[in-house]
C-alpha cells in the first residue's frame, strides 16, 4: 500500500510542443487544461510548453496569415479564410475567442522568452497569456513592448525580457526542444507527451486527453509495482 501511495503522488509532466500562431495548439491547450482540471488528482500534473516553430521561414515583420499559405502552398488564399472560420466555430463552441484578423511573423524570439520565463516556472503562464490574448485580438505579440508588458503582469523582470529579445539567449534551448520533439515523433503541432510514456498528435478531444492522462497514470503505477511489488 505504501508503494502504491507513493506512485499516486508522483508528479506527471505533460509536455506540449506548440507554437504561438497555431490555432489547433490554442484549442488543444484549452482542451488539455480542461481534461486535467476535471480530475480529482489534477494537482499531480505539471503542464509544460515545449518550443516548435510551425513556420520557421516566416519573416520577422508581421504579415497576413494568407501570405504564409501562399508562400508554402500557392493557390487560392480564400482556402485559408474558410479553414480559419471552421476553427473559429469550433473555438466559439468551447467558449474561446478567435480573431480572424491575426497576423503572422517569426516566433523564434518569443520561444526564447518562453524559455526565460520557464526559469521562474512561468513558461506555461507566459505562453498562455500571449497566445490567449493574441487569439482574442487584444495584442500584437510581435511587439517587444507588448511582450514585456505581459511578462511584467506575471511578475517577470521586464528589463531581462528586453535583453533576451535583443540578444540570442536561449536559442539553443529552442532548437533543442524542436529536435527532441522530432525524436519523440512530432511532425507538427500540437504534440503532447504524457510522462514520457504516452504521446498524442494534434488537438485531441477533452475525453481523449483524459484517456491519455489515465494511461500515463496507469503506466506509472505499473512501473512502480514492478520496481517493488511489495
Amino acid at each position: 500500500m505504501e508503494q502504491n501511495s507513493t506512485a499516486e503522488q508522483t508528479p506527471v509532466v505533460v509536455e506540449v510542443w506548440a507554437d504561438l500562431g497555431c490555432p489547433w495548439c490554442y484549442v488543444g491547450k484549452h482542451r488539455l487544461q480542461r481534461a486535467i482540471e476535471g480530475r480529482p488528482d489534477a494537482g499531480r500534473f505539471q503542464m509544460k510548453i515545449r518550443s516548435f516553430e510551425l513556420n520557421p521561414e516566416s519573416p520577422k515583420e508581421p504579415e497576413p496569415i494568407e501570405a504564409v499559405f501562399m508562400r508554402k502552398h500557392g493557390g487560392d488564399p480564400s482556402v485559408v479564410l474558410q479553414a480559419e472560420k471552421r476553427i473559429q466555430a469550433i473555438a466559439h463552441r468551447e467558449g474561446l475567442e478567435f480573431d480572424l484578423d491575426r497576423l503572422n511573423a517569426n516566433t523564434f524570439d518569443l520561444h526564447r522568452v518562453v524559455h526565460f520565463a520557464e526559469q521562474s516556472g512561468m513558461g506555461l503562464e507566459f505562453f498562455s497569456q500571449i497566445q490567449d490574448r493574441f487569439f482574442a485580438g487584444e495584442i500584437d505579440p510581435y511587439d517587444a513592448d507588448v511582450v514585456v508588458e505581459v511578462a511584467l503582469s506575471l511578475g517577470l523582470d521586464g528589463e531581462r525580457v528586453r535583453e533576451v529579445l535583443a540578444g540570442k539567449e536561449f536559442a539553443d534551448d529552442v532548437r533543442a526542444n524542436a529536435s527532441e520533439g522530432a525524436a519523440l515523433g512530432a511532425q507538427g503541432v500540437p504534440f503532447t507527451v504524457f510522462g514520457r510514456r504516452i504521446a498524442a498528435s494534434g488537438a485531441q478531444s477533452v475525453s481523449a486527453y483524459g484517456h491519455a492522462l489515465d494511461q500515463a497514470v496507469e503506466a506509472l503505477a505499473a512501473e512502480s509495482y514492478k520496481t517493488d511489488p511489495q
